[in-house]
């Protein structure tokens, strides 16, 4: 799978997505680093056809008002440490994973996979 991980997100998160055998950028990694806007990381992800993940509520609004972008996974946790987000993720990166196959709205709480249809 191709991740694109959002500011509010650690870079770590895709250095340990890109160490599971996945191709996963930062915002970090984009010409205008964190300072990228929104509309250029929604574009971004779609003409690469990458999944962004992301906190930020701003892109669920954007995917129900303007099914932009195609792929959505929210992490829905609020704070929380860098290990402790990269266990969650760990343990559910298949279920996302598979989720992905036939969904484009993925939401991860610290206690549950949500696929929103």
């Amino acid at each position: 799978m191709k991740f694109l991980i959002d500011a509010q997100l650690p870079r770590r998160l895709a250095t340990w997505l890109s160490a599971q055998g996945h191709d996963a950028l930062h915002t970090l990694d984009m010409p205008s680093a964190n300072r990228t806007q929104d509309a250029e990381i929604i574009a971004f992800a779609m003409q690469d056809d990458r999944i962004v993940v992301t906190k930020d509520d701003d892109f669920v609004q954007s995917f129900w008002v303007h099914d932009q972008p195609k792929r959505l996974l929210l992490i829905s946790t609020g704070n929380i440490t860098n290990p402790d987000l990269e266990r969650l993720v760990g343990d559910n990166l298949t279920a996302v994973v598979s989720a992905f196959s036939t969904n484009c709205f993925v939401e991860l709480t610290r206690t549950r996979l949500i696929i929103h249809v």
